[in-house]
Parts: structure tokens; sequence; C-alpha cells
């Protein structure tokens, strides 16, 4: 996986997602879960590698900003639930579609909703 084409294409693959460009800037690609809307995956630009922010827990984020140097605290986001893996080749692309699909189920769970007063 090397450039934001691969990444979209990665992550469209995973069940009932989309690429969304909610800001101004045209550079976040956002991945979301069609049901609940929420984001697994942030794709970016920055210091000429595409990057990707994906959500981790948290043995797992730790394990892989050990393993990796191209792994690092998620840039723009909570240091404590993401990271970013940036893909210069240094990170085989099984370690990268596994950190995908990780950021993918832990994003899927239905959060609480009240009904209440409706």
């Amino acid at each position: 996986m090397k450039t934001r084409e691969d990444a979209i294409h990665y992550c469209l693959k995973l069940e009932n997602t989309y690429e969304d460009y909610p800001f101004k800037d045209k550079n976040w690609t956002l991945m979301r879960h069609k049901k609940n809307k929420k984001v697994f995956a942030w794709i970016f630009e920055r210091n000429g590698h595409i990057w990707i922010n994906v959500k981790g827990e948290n043995g797992w984020l730790d394990f892989y900003r050990r393993k990796y140097h191209a792994v690092v605290p998620a840039y723009h986001l909570n240091k404590e639930h993401w990271n970013s893996v940036i893909l210069d080749g240094t990170v085989p692309e099984e370690e990268i579609c596994d950190m995908i699909r990780q950021s993918y189920h832990l994003t899927k769970k239905k959060g609480i909703q009240s009904n209440r007063g409706r």
C-alpha cells in the first residue's frame, strides 16, 4: 500500500463503508461506516508521504509504535487511541491492513443512543 488510492480502495472493501471529504482542505479523506457514520481511517498527505490514522487498542498501539518507525502517535487525533501509519514502504502491507481492520471493528460498535423525550 503506497498511495491514497490504494488506502481508499482497501477501506472500501470493508463492509458498508464510504469515503468522505467533509473539510474545505481536500487533503483529508475520511473513511466511514455507512450505518453509524463513524470514521475508521483518516487518510492524508504530509511530508511527502500518505499517512493513515487508525484507531487501536492500547496494547496494539504501543506494539506497532515500537515495531515500526513509520507508526507514530496520531497526527491531529487523540494519541492514546489512534496511530498514524506513514506509507513509506517500511510497514508490510498485511500489517497496514490489519491496523485498518482493527480500527474498522473498534469504530463499528454502535454507541448508546437514547430515545427518551421523542
